[in-house]
């Protein structure tokens, strides 16, 4: 079959985000490929490598390759497999399409609206609701959840599949159907076979009592109004957004959104001086997971990873003024696949505003009595992301002084079980309210962070801060030191985070110094944060293996973005960053990718519920020697 006419519009650079004309374009010629049969995933923008970024920047034709995952339409009489990965030249016309063959394509819409809807038709389900007294299906609300690594042996090997639980809604007007689970009823669903392959029944536990509406209609009383609180900028923002490129102050980047990574960072820049002076080539999430700790049958399989299984980019809110942002706001769009090939658009998916922050810094002189304050502003480049029950928020916020940090913000409603008064296991799963209890659980996020600092050509040191033994170089007994050493290869690189020693990582360009001598750098400055609790050989954790550590740090490879793999979804494991660090490869003097896990380990409490306050993540990034000086001492004063 003749490929269609290739697309020949192309934008001004090669990192601008995907437009629907583009998304409709490639999946029409992958259609075309396929007779049809096609049912997209996701559509990610393949990023051209940084030797041809460079060549293209200089003015030579923009590349535009899209990257399409999905699986064939069901009924089609193919042998299941893992779906398609295809690759489409939008200027030349050319598709490449390649079959996975360990794990599946990403979970799509499509696949959420079919397991509903098998789940609810199977006469197995519907009977072990009757067995709870619910004869209204359609106030159930049923969760798919990914299969995981625990895909039921009654499931043939390459069918796309889901577990669904349950819940209760008490009304069409409940606005949470997580009060009430249906607990012991899980139903395996084979998508690809269009049927409930296994049913789990493991007995009837009484619905808890309690709605959880957490809507301000619902609440027996409402404390006064807050004050207006008014955030403008009479002489307009600070920042200049050209398509998806920005500037700020001294900072320059471009931002998209990728099914996988969620909020990306590109070419972040500092201008110093005459200088525009490199930082980061590529910054975003690379997977995340989220192993519940629970060993009750309803959870204890529950280890999802939300950005790779579910692709976290596709789940990106429409964000509201006054509500998800405050102040003088800019919104950048982002385009979908759905699962016919047509593009979907969703508003407003990137906020980008400015914030005050507090002091930055501040001295006053007793001689002189004289006081030199200046405030601290950031940019702020935030998404939001709706992943079943829970919310996510990435934000990048970039700083007066050079600091760079990554925050994320969890909140939603925390997972549920019905428990019989006398039954509950508070170390495993504490009561958020009557007969319900969450089970606990951890979120980890692995962010991958290509570093390009002053040139390609970078080596990482870690430091420890430790005490000196008293003897006669430590009289008092008061002395500590900085001890630092490089980290030379990748098992070398295998870190956790060690706060007793204030343990810290600096990426270093071995080849410019500052007018002090030392090597120009920037420190990961890490939080108090976990790392995975489940044992080593258990399934998650050959799943999600980048979580056993706090750091890695891998030579650059174009085709290494998601650490837990490309198709972690069914996927066994063993893929993934673990898999890739193994050939324990140099690291020193050279381009190199620095991978930070982080996290919360979650002990649900009683103020989590109906609706969970935000709890916060992340991890900073601090020039060190990358200035002669306080980068921050040339800005105005603030007196009026």
């Amino acid at each position: 079959m003749a490929a269609a006419e290739p697309l020949v519009a192309t934008p001004a650079h090669p990192l601008e985000a995907l437009d629907a004309a583009e998304v409709e374009h490639g999946a029409a010629l992958v259609k075309a490929r396929l007779n049809e049969r096609a049912a997209f995933c996701s559509v990610a923008l393949v990023e051209p490598d940084k030797d041809s970024l460079k060549s293209q920047l200089a003015g030579r034709a923009v590349q535009r390759k899209l990257r399409f995952l999905g699986y064939d339409l069901y009924g089609t009489g193919e042998a299941p497999d893992g779906g398609f990965d295809a690759v489409v030249d939008l200027v030349s016309g050319d598709v490449e399409i390649s079959r996975i063959g360990a794990g599946q394509a990403p979970i799509g819409y499509a696949d959420v609206a079919a397991a509903v809807r098998i789940a609810k038709e199977d006469a197995g389900w519907q009977e072990a609701m009757r067995k709870r007294g619910i004869e209204d299906f359609e106030l159930v609300q049923i969760d798919p959840w990914p299969a995981g690594g625990y895909q039921h042996p009654s499931v043939p090997a390459g069918h796309r599949a889901h577990r669904a639980v349950s819940f209760l809604r008490a009304d069409k007007t409940d606005n949470n159907g997580y009060a009430r689970p249906v607990q012991g009823v899980i139903a395996h669903v084979d998508l690809t076979a269009g049927r409930v392959a296994h049913l789990e029944d493991h007995g009837v536990v009484p619905l808890p009592p309690e709605h959880g509406r957490y809507d301000a209609a619902s609440q027996p009383k409402l404390r006064a109004p807050l004050k207006e609180l008014a955030i403008t900028q009479p002489d307009g923002p600070g920042f200049v957004v050209e398509g998806n490129a920005i500037r700020w102050q001294n900072w320059s980047f471009r931002v998209t959104v990728h099914p996988v990574n969620g909020l990306v960072l590109h070419q972040l820049s500092y201008q110093d001086g005459d200088e525009v002076r490199p930082i980061l080539h590529r910054a975003a999430l690379s997977d995340m997971v989220v192993p519940y700790g629970d060993p009750d049958p309803m959870h204890c399989w529950k280890h999802v990873l939300d950005a790779g299984e579910a692709a976290i980019g596709n789940c990106v809110n429409s964000l509201t003024l006054g509500c998800d942002c405050l102040g003088e706001i800019h919104y950048l769009d982002h385009v979908l696949v759905a699962p016919d090939g047509s593009a979907k658009l969703v508003e407003r998916a990137i906020c980008i505003h400015e914030e005050d922050r507090g002091i930055l810094w501040k001295h006053h002189d007793s001689q002189t009595k004289t006081t030199e304050v200046r405030r601290s502003r950031r940019l702020v480049v935030s998404t939001f992301h709706t992943v079943g029950n829970y919310e996510y928020g990435f934000y990048w916020n970039l700083y007066l002084d050079g600091t760079i940090e990554m925050e994320v913000k969890l909140t939603g409603i925390v997972g549920v079980s019905a428990v019989r008064p006398g039954e509950e296991r508070p170390e495993f799963a504490p009561l958020v309210a009557p007969n319900l209890a969450s089970p606990i659980h951890q979120h980890l996020f692995c962010f991958r962070l290509d570093f390009d600092l002053d040139g390609a050509a970078n080596s990482v040191l870690e430091t420890n801060v430790e005490p000196l033994a008293a003897g006669a170089d430590n009289p008092q007994g008061t002395a500590f030191r900085a001890v630092t050493r490089p980290l030379r290869s990748e098992a070398e690189a295998r870190r956790n985070v060690d706060s007793a020693h204030s343990r810290s990582w600096k990426v270093v360009n071995p080849h410019r110094v500052n007018r002090l001598g030392g090597q120009v750098g920037f420190r990961l400055l890490p939080g108090a944060t976990p790392t995975m609790l489940a044992q080593d050989g258990s399934r998650v954790a050959e799943r999600a293996g980048f979580a056993r550590h706090n750091l890695w740090v891998t030579p650059f490879h174009a085709d290494q973005l998601c650490a837990a793999g490309d198709h972690p979804n069914l996927h066994p494991g063993g893929d993934g960053l673990p898999a890739w660090s193994a050939a324990d490869r140099a690291i020193e003097d050279t381009d190199i990718v620095l991978w930070h896990t982080v996290g919360v380990t979650h002990l649900p409490r009683p103020e989590d519920w109906p609706v969970m306050p935000v709890e916060y993540c992340g991890f900073m990034l601090q020039p060190v020697g990358f200035f002669d000086r306080n980068p921050a001492l040339d800005l105005p004063s603030n007196h009026r």
